[in-house]
C-alpha cells in the first residue's frame, strides 16, 4: 500500500503558541516526544511520503516565531519520516488529529506552547507602562482597579471620535491634560476584549469577490482597539491580533484574565440567499434561542472549534463551570443591556437585520461575570455588503459605531454590575 501523502502544510505563528497543520487524504500515525540540551520538538510520521508540501516546511517557519526557530525534515528509518523543530525555550506541546469537515480532508495539528503560559493580564499592564508619556507622574500610572475598590467617574458620553474618523488626523490623540484645580478623582482603568471571529484554520464565510470573514474581522477589532484606546481611562485588548485560530473557551477564558468589563465579538454574517443583509447583535441565553434564525447562527459559530481544530481530548472544567453559573442571569442583562446600545448606533450607519437584540447559546458569549455581545457587522454573503466590508473607510465606521455603543452603555451604567463584583471577589477567595 503506497505511504501517506501530505497535501498541505500550514504554520500559523501567535504570541501564546505556533500551529503547524499537515492535511492529508487519509489519517497520519505518529509519534511526539521533546528532548532538551538543546530544546527540540521531535514528531515521527509513520508511512508517509516526502512531499514537496513538506520539503516546503522549513521555509515557512518565520525568524519572528515567538517558539520555533527552525525545522528539519528528513527519512528517519524506513517507513518513518522525522520531522525536528529546533524550539527557543521549554515547550509544552500537543499533538491530535482531526477528522475531515468543511474544504478539509484529515488533519494532523501540532500546537506548541510555552511551559510556562502566557500571562495575558500581565502583557496589559506592561503594555500601558511602555505607552505612558514620558511626563506622567510616576505615582498615577494606569491600572486595573481591585475588585469591590471605591470607584468615582463622570458618566461617559460618546465623544465626536467615536462617531467618525477625524480626516488626517491619527485615531489616538494626546492625553488630555488635568485641571490643575480639578478635585483628586478615583478612576479605573475600562478594559474592553475584543474579539475578532475566526481565524488561522478557520476562515469564516466567504464572500462573492474573495473576501474572508476572518480578514474583516481582524480589521474592524484592530480599528476598534484604536479608538477604545483613544479614549481616556479605556484600554482595548485583542483576543487575537493575527491570523491564527483561537479556541472559543479560550477566547472567554482571556477575557476573564485581563479583567475584562466588556467583551465583544466582532463576525460577519453569511447566508445561503445572497439577498440577506443588515447588521445584527446577539447575546447569550440560557433558556433557549429567541429564533430559529438565532439558533443556526449559534450552531454554526460554535462549530468554528471543529473547523479551527481543537484539542477534544483535553477537558475544559472552565466551560463547564460558565453553563453552570446561575449568577449569569444578571451579566446576561447587562450583555443585552450593552447590545441595545450598539444596535442602536449600528442602525444609524447600516440596515439592521433584527430591530433587536438576539440570543442563543454560543459558546464565545459564557463569561460568567463579563456582558458579552456578538456583532454581526453585515451579510459578507451579500456582494454589496461584502465591498463595504472590505474597505477601510468602513471598517472605521463599524468600530466608531460599535464605540459610540460602548461609550453609550457606560454612560447608562457607569459601575460594574454587583453580580461582577460578587463573582471576582469570590474568584479572589477561591485563588
Amino acid at each position: 500500500m503506497a505511504g501517506v501523502e501530505v497535501s498541505a502544510v500550514r504554520v500559523w505563528p501567535a504570541p501564546e503558541y505556533t500551529r503547524i497543520t499537515l492535511e492529508s487524504a487519509r489519517p497520519i500515525e505518529y509519534a511526539l516526544f521533546t528532548v532538551k540540551d538543546p530544546h527540540r520538538l521531535v514528531l515521527d510520521l509513520e508511512g508517509v511520503e516526502l512531499t514537496k508540501s513538506l520539503e516546503s516546511l522549513p521555509g515557512r517557519i518565520g525568524t519572528d516565531d515567538a517558539y520555533i526557530m527552525q525545522a528539519r525534515v528528513a527519512r528517519y528509518k524506513a517507513g518513518v519520516l522525522r520531522l525536528v523543530l529546533d524550539v527557543r525555550t521549554e515547550v509544552r506541546p500537543q499533538a491530535f488529529s482531526l477528522r475531515p469537515v468543511g474544504e478539509y480532508g484529515h488533519r494532523l495539528v501540532l500546537d506548541v506552547y510555552p511551559a510556562q503560559p502566557v500571562d495575558p493580564l500581565l502583557a496589559l499592564l506592561r503594555q500601558i507602562e511602555t505607552e505612558q508619556p514620558a511626563e506622567a507622574p510616576a505615582a498615577a500610572p494606569l491600572k486595573p482597579a481591585p475588585a469591590g475598590a471605591a470607584r468615582e467617574q463622570a458618566p461617559m458620553t460618546p465623544s465626536p471620535a467615536a462617531r467618525a474618523p477625524p480626516p488626517d488626523k491619527p485615531l489616538k490623540g494626546a492625553p488630555k491634560a488635568r485641571k490643575p484645580d480639578a478635585a483628586p478623582q478615583i478612576v479605573r482603568l475600562i478594559t474592553v476584549a475584543i474579539d475578532a471571529g475566526h481565524g488561522g484554520e478557520d476562515p469564516g464565510a466567504k464572500g462573492r469577490y474573495g473576501t474572508y470573514e476572518k480578514d474583516v474581522t481582524l480589521a474592524i477589532a484592530r480599528k476598534l482597539k484604536a479608538r477604545v484606546d483613544a479614549e481616556p481611562n479605556m484600554r482595548g485588548v485583542l483576543v487575537r491580533d493575527g491570523d491564527y485560530y483561537v479556541p472559543l473557551h479560550e477566547r472567554v477564558d482571556k477575557a476573564r484574565r485581563v479583567r475584562a468589563e466588556l467583551f465583544v465579538s466582532i463576525h460577519a454574517d453569511a447566508f445561503v440567499r445572497p439577498d440577506a443583509r443588515g447588521s445584527s447583535v446577539f447575546a447569550l441565553s440560557r433558556r433557549g434561542a429567541t429564533s430559529a434564525a438565532a439558533r443556526w447562527l449559534a450552531k454554526r459559530e460554535n462549530e468554528a472549534d471543529l473547523i479551527g481544530g481543537v484539542n477534544l481530548d483535553v477537558s475544559d472544567p472552565y466551560l463547564k463551570e460558565t453553563l453552570l453559573d446561575l449568577s449569569q442571569d444578571g451579566t446576561i442583562h447587562h450583555s443585552i443591556k450593552l447590545g441595545r446600545a450598539v444596535l442602536a448606533e449600528l442602525g444609524e450607519l447600516n440596515t439592521l437585520h433584527k430591530p433587536r437584540v438576539e440570543q442563543a447559546g454560543f459558546a464565545v458569549l459564557k463569561a460568567p461575570d463579563v456582558p458579552s455581545i456578538l456583532v454581526e457587522t453585515a451579510f459578507i454573503s451579500n456582494p454589496a455588503e461584502e465591498r463595504k466590508l472590505s474597505k477601510p473607510e468602513y471598517q472605521e465606521q463599524m468600530a466608531s459605531a460599535i464605540l459610540a455603543g460602548i461609550l453609550k452603555y457606560f454612560s447608562q451604567n457607569p459601575s460594574p454590575p454587583p453580580e461582577r463584583l460578587a463573582l471576582q471577589q469570590g474568584r479572589s477567595k477561591r485563588h
